[in-house]
């Protein structure tokens, strides 16, 4: 008895003082900004002893997880200090007067919130390593001129950015578009001094809100064409700029509300699927150059046009008059041009007879001359000049045209005279009268069917005949048998006849992966049908995903690839090209014309059943809807009748496994601790965004060391997303099929066959300790106490004599990397606790572990860190669970910890390239 409470008194001792080492750091830090900062408000009530207790604090235990100190009439600067509060979230000082440089925030952070202070700066790579950010409003504050910076494309998860009167200057970056942000849904930069044009990767982005108004001195300028493919936008506001060009279509914008198109240059007639948008409830058009009649909106819609003012070109005053067929005729010949500013600022009225109309020429009230020459005009030329039938001369010369002479101008009765030389025209010449003098010097091109570099098209200067049809097909198959490149686009457009396998390769960066339901030893691939199993949410075409469906379509879009074009960048799929095996699939290194290499996964044609086809299809359906670097990408498909392929990321140093288990039987180095604990953190950064990150929660359910593929800079991807589920909306827990890999499986899932995000992070802890350990999860080479990792790691973790033989002997671990050692420890163990509710998040796994990766602290370990006591539960709780726990440690106090670069402890030149190798495995049918 006497040994028992001398124990329970220790573990008492113990929690006091580790409360009081957590408590004591970030009550110096909230300390220091306490002494920087005073206040006008009675409001800020900050005299407590206890940080948590201050007002527009948020705690969880003795962590300062939040801080909201907006309006509170506060003073003074923000210490630097900042950065060390590592479970922050939150961060909301707006509406204040705080001053001076913005300092670094822990990576933690999700919310940042600044807006009207008179800060001067930002640090130049404040988003270097923000991957946590959602929502930053950084708005009216003083700052030096500042580019974005290219380091916000780190913050994958981001939902808003908004810096307002923030200083910007230079362009918009390419880097805001589904690609980087697929959760972007409001972009606000206006009041800055942006010039350039609204960037081509906005096309198909889910933004809903784009402020891109009133910018200062420089200009946003060139079209709003960008606007058209941007199907998601509620509100657009781009006045104030120097926009060119008409209002592009929006039939379909079926959520579009608001509208602010002022003060540009805008030209053009007003659409009509602008006019009739249903959801349309205000919109700006004062100040532009608009043509063609006054538009009619909604007796419901706010509208500012000023028609009294006559800014605009209108050919009435009039709402809703038409114009007269003779100008609606000439509005329709400079649709291809774009409607050019020169015209727009000349045709006034409703007749081009009266009023000094650019380029136009009138005799007895009628057009008799289109004097377009040397205007600068770029498109095409308009089939519907053959409406003005009193047109004699037709001057379309010394302009940048394209395309070919219509034939309908051959009909036009009255003319005498074309000239469309000096352009860029290709194709045949239409039949002219013999009385109509026709000029077409200076355009290389015509008489040939195609210009030079396009598909078929002939080369050389002189006249070719007319080629049929079958010729054409026959000269684009040839250049397939010489031209790689070529021949990828040329397959491509055959595929897309046949509706199964077509579309176009793309050239990734680096591509693919090892076939899927191939395990890795350690363990078995299982999956078997579980009681009251529910169907897989899946992806619909481009359409999202539904909880209650099963994978049945995947849309052909770009990313189909026929296979023809993955035959000729495998060489036919030679035994030459194969990177490795397994029971399901095999996997081959390919490689484009351009020399990028990329891997393509065969399913053998005999195991692809209905369940094989699901679980290819909902790999397709998960990867086209996340991106995120530390997930591995897809880059094509092919789901022919006989042929069933991926297409993925090459990793050129294989999987994680051949790493930690088989780097002896490969000749090369083991890896080191710091390297490991970077592999890490990719990770868990990688299933962080799969768990909350993305619009939707996914649970992969098949962690492990072989799913874990890494590149030539040992940056890790996670992979093999043919098992992910998505949680059905408003539900954290439900019931599907049980499938995964034995060892890796946590135990309530293998027990009632119900899933919840903290299934992944069991997984994740035994890949942990595997890294830990260089043990496999289950070795039947061990005594029966020790065959599964699990049991043993907590057991040695709990003894402290035994406490260093955990850790692989592989690796070199000096006293400076004990610590981080010990809470890399402690993670794993919590990470692998038996009840789902003792295990944490993933964001707080990425939260402990970042430290130890970025920044390495030297520190002197402490022996009583084995415990592994959690620092965020209540004192009577962690009296509490402590029986309970059977051996599970919690995290350790990371303020205590020792941190470290990122990176291996040796160079990409001396890691020889690998082939992901693939051990055999089965499931639960294969064991029957």
């Amino acid at each position: 008895m006497s040994f028992g409470v001398s124990y329970v008194l220790h573990l008492v001792l113990l929690f006091f003082m580790m409360f009081i080492a957590a408590w004591s750091q970030d009550d110096v830090v909230m300390q220091k900004l306490k002494s920087s900062i005073t206040s006008s408000s009675n409001d800020l009530d900050w005299s407590d002893k206890d940080c948590c207790k201050w007002k527009g604090v948020s705690c969880s235990g003795t962590t300062v997880t939040e801080i909201n100190l907006g309006q509170l009439n506060i003073q003074g600067s923000l210490p630097k200090e900042l950065m060390q509060l590592t479970a922050l979230t939150r961060f909301d000082c707006s509406e204040n007067e705080f001053s001076g440089g913005f300092p670094y925030m822990p990576n933690s952070l999700q919310n940042l919130y600044i807006r009207n202070n008179s800060f001067t700066s930002m640090p130049s790579d404040f988003f270097t390593n923000m991957s946590n950010l959602i929502e930053v409003v950084i708005d009216s504050n003083p700052f030096s001129q500042w580019q974005i910076p290219s380091s916000l494309k780190n913050c994958l998860a981001l939902k808003l950015f908004s810096a307002n009167s923030a200083g910007l200057v230079g362009v918009i970056p390419e880097f805001f578009g589904n690609d980087t942000f697929p959760s972007l849904t409001d972009l606000k930069v206006s009041f800055n001094s942006l010039g350039g044009n609204l960037p081509n990767s906005l096309s198909g982005s889910s933004i809903e809100n784009l402020w891109v108004n009133n910018q200062n001195g420089n200009k946003l300028n060139g079209t709003l064409s960008v606007l058209q493919n941007m199907t998601s936008l509620k509100v657009i506001w781009v006045q104030s700029n120097a926009f060119t060009g008409p209002i592009p279509d929006f039939s379909n914008h079926d959520q579009l509300s608001e509208v602010s198109f002022r003060d540009n240059q805008l030209t053009g007639v007003v659409p009509q699927s602008l006019i009739s948008l249903q959801s349309l409830k205000a919109v700006a058009l004062t100040n532009n150059r608009l043509q063609g009649s006054p538009p009619k909106f909604k007796d419901d819609v706010k509208v500012d046009n000023d028609m009294d003012k006559g800014i605009n070109s209108f050919c009435t005053k009039v709402v809703g008059q038409p114009c007269s067929p003779l100008v609606n005729a000439l509005l329709s010949v400079v649709e291809p041009f774009g409607y050019p500013l020169k015209l727009a600022q000349s045709w006034q009225g409703n007749d081009p007879c009266q009023g000094g109309w650019l380029g136009i020429v009138c005799s007895s009230g009628n057009i008799s001359v289109i004097a377009f020459e040397k205007m600068g005009f770029s498109g095409s030329i308009s089939s519907s000049f053959a409406s003005l039938s009193s047109v004699t001369k037709l001057l379309l010369d010394n302009n940048h045209l394209t395309g070919t002479i219509p034939k309908e101008l051959a009909s036009m009765p009255a003319l005498k005279e074309l000239d469309v030389s000096n352009n860029a025209l290709y194709g045949q010449i239409p039949s002219f009268r013999g009385d109509v003098v026709v000029k077409t010097g200076g355009n290389p091109d015509i008489g040939k069917d195609k210009p030079p570099g396009s598909p078929g098209s002939s080369s050389g200067g002189e006249y070719k005949k007319k080629i049929s049809v079958g010729a054409i097909v026959g000269i684009v198959m040839g250049i397939v048998c010489l031209l790689g490149v070529v021949g990828v686009l040329v397959f491509v457009m055959r595929g897309r006849r046949h509706n199964k396998c077509a579309g176009k390769v793309q050239t990734p960066n680096a591509i693919v992966v090892h076939p899927r339901h191939s395990g890795d030893g350690n363990g078995v691939k299982i999956s078997v049908a579980a009681a009251g199993s529910s169907s897989v949410g899946v992806a619909r075409g481009t359409g999202g995903f539904s909880p209650s469906s099963s994978v049945r379509n995947v849309e052909a879009g770009n990313m189909v690839i026929s296979i023809q074009v993955l035959r000729e960048v495998t060489n036919n799929f030679s035994e030459k090209n194969i990177l490795g095996k397994g029971g399901f699939a095999t996997v081959y290194k390919g490689e484009l014309d351009d020399g990028t290499k990329i891997a393509v996964k065969r399913m053998k044609s005999e195991m692809v059943g209905d369940e094989g086809l699901n679980e290819i299809k909902s790999e397709i359906a998960v990867l086209t809807r996340v991106r995120h670097r530390h997930l591995v990408a897809l880059h094509g498909y092919c789901l022919d009748d006989n042929e069933k392929l991926l297409v993925f990321e090459y990793m050129p140093q294989g999987t994680l496994s051949q790493h930690i288990f088989d780097w002896k039987d490969d000749g090369s180095k083991p890896l080191g601790w710091k390297c490991r604990l970077s592999i890490a953190l990719d990770v868990a950064r990688g299933v962080e965004y799969l768990h909350g990150l993305a619009q939707q929660i996914f649970i992969h359910r098949d962690l492990k060391p072989s799913n874990i593929l890494l590149g030539d800079d040992m940056r890790a991807k996670v992979a093999d997303f043919g098992l992910v589920r998505l949680a059905p909306e408003g539900q954290t827990s439900f019931a599907t099929r049980l499938a995964g890999t034995f060892g890796y499986l946590a135990p309530e899932y293998a027990v009632t066959g119900r899933v919840t995000t903290k299934v992944d992070v069991y997984s994740y802890g035994v890949i942990l300790m595997e890294m830990i350990t260089g043990r496999k999860v289950i070795e039947n080479s061990q005594s029966d106490e020790n065959i599964h990792l699990v049991t043993w790691f907590r057991r040695m973790l709990l003894n402290k004599d035994s406490f260093e033989k955990v850790i692989d002997p592989a690796m070199d671990i000096d006293e400076e990397g004990l610590e981080s050692f010990r809470t890399m420890a402690g993670l794993a163990s919590q990470c692998c606790a038996r009840e789902p509710h003792q295990r944490p998040d993933m964001g707080h796994v990425v939260n402990v572990l970042a430290p130890l990766v970025e920044i390495w602290k030297p520190a002197e370990p402490e022996a009583d860190d084995m415990y592994g006591i959690d620092l965020d539960i209540s004192f009577p709780q962690g009296l509490s669970k402590w029986p309970n726990l059977e051996g599970t440690s919690n995290t350790l106090d990371v303020s205590k910890s020792s941190s470290m670069a990122a990176g291996c402890e040796y160079t990409q030149s001396s890691i020889p390239p690998r082939s992901p190798g693939f051990a055999n495995s089965f499931t639960s049918a294969d064991a029957r």
